[in-house]
């Protein structure tokens, strides 16, 4: 059957959501809240052995009531929990890492990397908790050690740039680790890679907390048998969209195609294009019923291919001529008007599409 892994990170928990007020702000929180008990039902229905919790689990010092939420969803969770600290939330004296009494399923790895061996499972989990708000490389001339069937790691680290102060991993540590799993956090837009027989992942975060963070978010429920598999498993129920809206045959039309039913809580940041009125205050009432909604402007004037045909200009000759040629030849009218209105766009710096 394997070792089955609930793999996340990245929860923020307590973000201030700053550039939002009001009613969004109270729904961003609402939703944000839900987070540890959502994972902790999802692990129990998966029947996970194991949750792996990559760091960043609060953005900074939490509140008391959020701290008190999470301990009680994680031993409602029916797994071994691993936590490494991670960036914004590291083990300084004081830390609720060290300070609170966790519940007993739980494990805080709160300094250099440490292995953790677990009998009943034939598992090893590698950890490290981050001590300050920076983590040099950790797997530099790492190499799992001892008998047991599963070698997993938890780091939160960068696997995308090796001159990161967030614990760098390049792939060929990671080939070299002998690892089969390897459960990152830091990075927010989910992502994985296989080097050697180790598959490393990075969840992304639980949910969106801006027009950063767009599209699907959620966690990672992977299997290891002799290598390692995953899937990716949405939890978000608001989601963050940053779209485009091209209103040169209309704008209300071009957004009833791209927007949701009335009632969505998502969020939305359109831009407007195209050549076009775009009337904001007018667009944005008629579209109310989609409370997270925001409009941008970045329209053109609508598109004038005959302007200053008169001027005595190189723009001015060329463009009387194309008129002539299509007073004279009435059969490629069609031609030559496509060619005058591609020529006036690409004056003009506007997209051209062929």
């Amino acid at each position: 059957m394997g070792l089955k892994i609930l793999h996340s990170a990245d929860w923020h928990l307590d973000s201030p959501f700053a550039g939002f007020e009001g009613s969004q702000r109270a729904l961003l929180r609402q939703e944000q809240q839900s987070i540890p008990g959502k994972i902790a039902q999802l692990c129990r229905r998966e029947k996970c052995d194991l949750m792996l919790l990559a760091g960043d689990i609060f953005d900074g010092e939490p509140a008391r009531e959020t701290v008190e939420a999470l301990k009680k969803a994680l031993s409602e969770c029916g797994a071994r929990v691993f936590i490494t600290p991670g960036n914004h939330d590291f083990c300084a004296p004081g830390s609720v890492w060290l300070e609170e009494r966790w519940p007993e399923n739980v494990y805080i790895f709160t300094g250099g990397l440490e292995a953790v061996t677990i009998p009943e499972l034939n598992c090893r989990i590698y950890g490290a908790g981050y001590q300050s708000m920076d983590s040099a490389p950790l797997l530099e001339n790492f190499r799992a050690e001892g008998s047991e069937k599963y070698c997993i790691a938890v780091l939160h680290g960068d696997p995308t740039r090796k001159d990161s102060p967030y614990c760098p991993i390049t792939a060929q540590q990671v080939r070299d680790s002998g690892l089969q799993y390897l459960a990152l956090g830091h990075i927010h837009k989910a992502g994985a890679f296989h080097a050697g027989g180790t598959l490393c992942a990075w969840p992304g975060c639980p949910m969106g907390r801006g027009w950063d963070e767009t599209g699907e978010k959620g966690v990672c429920i992977v299997t290891v048998e002799d290598s390692a598999s995953l899937r990716a498993v949405a939890l978000d129920t608001i989601r963050f969209h940053e779209l485009k809206a091209d209103i040169s045959s209309g704008a209300e039309a071009a957004l009833e195609k791209i927007l949701p039913p009335a009632g969505s809580r998502d969020f939305f940041r359109i831009t407007l294009t195209g050549s076009g009125e775009a009337d904001i205050p007018k667009l944005t009432q008629r579209f109310s019923a989609i409370p997270n909604l925001t409009l941008r402007d970045d329209t053109l004037p609508p598109l004038d291919i005959w302007g200053d045909t008169d001027a005595d200009t190189l723009e001015g000759v060329y463009f009387r001529l194309l008129r002539e040629a299509m007073e004279s030849d009435p059969g490629s009218r069609e031609e030559i008007q496509l060619a005058a209105e591609i020529s006036r766009k690409l004056l003009e710096g506007r997209e051209v599409t062929l």
